[in-house]
């Protein structure tokens, strides 16, 4: 692969030092070569194929640390509804439905979502396999995307007693067998996708579940992730299942750890940040979705502040509408800076490390990705920086989080490879994505019978 050097724009590095850097450049093949002034960088690789970016902002690809791309094919259908009850009447009844080819038409859509909105690294939390084969087909879309991916092999092996479809529950051999197949065949060094480890919540699981799911993990290196307190129900449940809080539960049969990722955190208490933090297990913030199925607010701060590693995500489409980590940036900064009553409480700058560092901490990757340094994988966004709604530009970081909305994105780099030029995906037909999902999607809701979410009584009042 030949030298490219993106040169002209303010290169946000979020290396050790936090850089910023105006009128700086980037080159780099497949790696980072060297982050720099324009001047010097060009300098250095007269050969190169030059992009003139004056006029943007480059920053390192975005890691969104969780979401569900199935979902895609579901945005719009479970408004107002409580996690329990969006699950119970939408989510599950939808997902009894999949086939292979509406799973790899929603996957393939929301990594071309994900892409031209900045994000280069997508962790996939697939819970439902209704029939073999939707876990591949999720690893073929991240492939055929360009994307750097993780396809969590997830499983429910109870909750028929609290709405899970019979259909949705697997056997723990099949699943851990399932799962151990991809793990062999795409868990390899330089591998740009691979597979997780993902028992689902305390609600859908049993004890075997959550042990043997440690095993394989320690087997294998596979990185795992779990939802844990997200809402006030899966600590009930949990409290009612095994007699104790989900976080308790998962250091008692040994999940926790700096290996596994645990999903939202919204209804942690100071027992379970501690043990959080003792057992540096990294937590995955979705703001977005949190919010929109009326779970609460992490308490993200007091995380932090006991050194817990939180990354940001969207979540899956039917919680969070979109896959765009720009909007997830800005909810988190806002968020808490209102629930706290303190504007210092999120920074621009601390969404922004969620987004990319401390994403890239929490998927296990932070030597590789999440940071524009020699020797990182080449994985850059390029955004402009010249439209209305971000100029006038004083700050490029308080322009990433507050001002930029997603389709300022030119240009994405994964590997080196361009995969977003002019704000469009050049490795699949953008036409022929959207025609795909939209049949998907038409076909899945009449099959499950939640087209009628969509054509709900007007509502302006609860």
């Amino acid at each position: 692969m030949g030298v490219t050097v993106v040169h002209g724009a303010t290169v946000v590095t979020m290396d050790p030092a936090r850089r910023v850097i105006p009128d700086g450049a980037v080159a780099f093949s497949d790696v980072v070569l060297e982050v720099g002034s324009a001047r010097d960088v060009l300098a250095a690789h007269p050969d190169a194929q030059v992009v003139d970016c004056r006029g943007s902002i480059v920053v390192p690809g975005f890691v969104n640390t969780h979401s569900h791309l199935f979902q895609t094919l579901l945005k719009g259908l479970g408004d107002d509804r409580v996690l329990s009850d969006w699950f119970t009447s939408m989510t599950g009844p939808s997902a009894v439905e999949l086939t292979v080819e509406d799973v790899y038409a929603g996957a393939l859509h929301g990594c071309a979502e994900a892409l031209t909105t900045g994000t280069t690294t997508l962790l996939d939390f697939m819970y439902v396999h209704p029939r073999p084969g939707l876990g591949a087909a999720v690893v073929q879309a991240m492939d055929d995307s360009g994307i750097r991916g993780v396809m969590a092999r997830g499983y429910m092996t109870a909750g028929a007693d609290v709405g899970v479809p019979d259909p949705l529950i697997q056997s723990l051999d099949t699943a851990l067998a399932d799962a151990a197949q991809l793990i062999e065949e795409h868990n390899r060094p330089g591998s740009r996708v691979t597979v997780g480890l993902a028992p689902c919540m305390s609600w859908s699981v049993d004890l075997p579940t959550l042990t043997e799911t440690r095993a394989l993990a320690d087997a294998t290196g596979a990185l795992v992730t779990m939802h844990l307190s997200e809402s006030p129900f899966d600590v009930e449940e949990s409290i009612r299942r095994f007699g104790s809080r989900d976080v308790p539960l998962a250091a008692e049969t040994g999940l926790l750890g700096p290996d596994l990722l645990a999903a939202h955190c919204v209804q942690v208490d100071p027992t379970d940040i501690g043990l959080l933090a003792d057992s540096d297990t990294r937590v995955s913030h979705n703001p977005c979705s949190n919010l929109y199925l009326g779970s609460g607010f992490a308490p993200v701060p007091a995380m932090q502040r006991a050194g817990i590693t939180v990354g940001l995500a969207s979540d899956g489409p039917a919680s969070s509408s979109n896959h765009s980590m720009l909007q997830a940036m800005k909810f988190a900064a806002l968020l808490h800076k209102g629930v706290h009553r303190d504007p210092e409480v999120m920074t621009a700058e601390k969404a922004l490390e969620m987004a990319t560092i401390d994403g890239a901490r929490a998927v296990g990757m932070a030597d590789s990705i999440g940071s524009l340094e020699v020797g990182k994988r080449a994985d850059l966004v390029v955004l402009d920086a010249t439209n209305l709604c971000v100029t006038p530009l004083h700050a490029a970081v308080s322009a990433l989080v507050y001002s930029h909305r997603g389709d300022e994105v030119s240009r994405v780099y994964v590997d080196g490879r361009l995969v977003v030029e002019g704000g469009t995906l050049t490795t699949v037909p953008e036409a022929d994505v959207r025609t795909r999902s939209a049949a998907a999607a038409r076909g899945l809701a009449d099959r499950a019978g939640t087209s009628r979410f969509a054509t709900r009584p007007w509502r302006s009042m609860v």
